[in-house]
């Protein structure tokens, strides 16, 4: 096969990737975008967004700066330099010598590590497990420094690169303790305690903790993507240009062979461009079911609430007419509206010095009260998706696709 051909099939397969690792970050992107930020306790099981400040008991020291944080990076590298000779044939056929300076940087030592922490919000806590995550802390050094620094040798290795300069360079990333994060990946149960967690899932499309605010990571995938995508142009292009140059029958480069180079690549970001935005608006639209689905287990878990209450209210209540009555009119009531049937028993409960005494009466009414308040965010949480979801529909050039494939409105729940 000629060096022209295989330099065509390189170039083609090469930009492809480039394709491919543009339309992944894409993918990223639409995800941030459209995801509203969880409270932390209203998290549910699922891929969830939050933001709040890193906590925890047991924090990790980091190895340059020694300062407490739950996660830090860091690596040495040494400088090199050496002169070299080598021989060569200048254009009139006679073999010359010559000099040169070659040099770099040698990565000599590295590390990290992290621990478990909570990500704490104005509602509560969520258990953090970094591991498996893209993280992104804060430089908290960058250092270059010689011999005479005691860092030099206290903190890096004792040997030496071959041709060292004797320049070393210290840098180190962490998450240090109260900082201010965002984080985005797949909630689930823990182990221990009855709660969720976030943490590393094969089957999750993102795990990521930065410092950085969500705005600044949803740029950073948008201009990942465009980079990508304007580099699978560039490498095409170029291809076309060396496969000419390399042909043995030497073929004259025209604008053509570019223009259908480039419409060929057009027409591959276009087909990965409708997959890109079908499937993003689809997984939008399950995500949406799921979430009216976490309303409904709450309104279930309050409906199977209130009758237990409503029991035990009125056996300990047996003497009381007056409870007696009430609770037949809440009986009646949750026929109809357990939402109402659940505030007149608060009531009830408030009214009555000995149903508060009750720590029966107490614990049932704190899981009710916190249903009410999941049931709240819960329901806030479906509608911000949905309205997510919704104004995908009729942004353009979103909504040709919405129009293709059928994809309906998806309706709000009402206060």
């Amino acid at each position: 096969m000629q060096s022209s051909s295989l330099v065509s099939i390189a170039g083609m397969a090469l930009s492809m990737l480039l394709l491919f690792f543009a339309f992944g970050h894409s993918k990223k992107k639409r995800l941030i975008d459209d995801t509203p930020t969880s409270k932390a306790h209203g998290v549910f099981i699922g891929l969830v967004e939050l933001s709040g400040t890193a906590e925890t008991s047991s924090p990790v020291t980091s190895y340059l700066t020694e300062r407490e944080c739950v996660h830090y990076s860091w690596s040495i590298s040494e400088h090199w330099s050496r002169t070299v000779t080598e021989t060569y044939t200048d254009s009139q056929g006679k073999t010359r010598t010559r000099t040169k300076t070659e040099s770099g940087w040698k990565l000599v030592a590295s590390g990290s590590d992290m621990c478990k922490f909570l990500l704490r919000d104005e509602t509560g806590t969520v258990q953090i497990r970094p591991e498996g995550a893209k993280i992104e802390g804060t430089r908290v050094m960058n250092h270059y420094c010689g011999p005479s620094d005691p860092i030099y040798y206290g903190k890096g290795p004792a040997f030496s690169v071959p041709n060292s300069d004797h320049r070393r360079s210290f840098t180190e990333t962490i998450i240090p303790l109260g900082a201010e994060l965002y984080v985005m990946g797949q909630a689930r149960e823990r182990e221990d305690v009855v709660a969720a967690e976030i943490a590393h899932d094969r089957e999750s499309p993102i795990f990521i903790i930065s410092t950085r605010k969500e705005k600044k990571v949803s740029r950073s995938y948008g201009l990942s993507y465009w980079a990508f995508s304007i580099s699978g142009l560039a490498v095409i292009l170029l291809s076309v240009f060396i496969s000419r140059r390399l042909s043995v029958y030497w073929i004259p480069q025209t604008a053509q062979d570019y223009v259908t180079a480039g419409l060929i690549y057009g027409a591959v970001w276009l087909i990965g461009w409708v997959w890109t935005v079908y499937n993003g608006l689809k997984a939008l639209r399950e995500r949406v079911r799921q979430g009216r689905s976490q309303v409904e287990v709450q309104f279930r878990r309050r409906s199977d609430l209130i009758p237990r209450l409503v029991s035990l209210v009125a056996g300990l209540m047996r003497h009381e007419q007056t409870v007696q009555t009430i609770v037949a009119d809440l009986r009646t009531e949750m026929t109809r509206e357990v939402s109402s049937a659940a505030s007149g028993l608060m009531l009830l409960i408030e009214k009555y010095p000995d149903l508060k005494s009750s720590q029966t009466v107490l614990n049932l009414q704190r899981e009710l009260t916190e249903t009410e308040n999941r049931i709240e965010l819960a329901r806030a949480y479906y509608n911000d998706l949905a309205t997510f979801y919704n104004t995908r529909l009729e942004r353009v050039p979103d909504f040709l696709i919405a129009k293709i494939a059928g994809l309906k409105q998806q309706e709000l729940f009402k206060y």
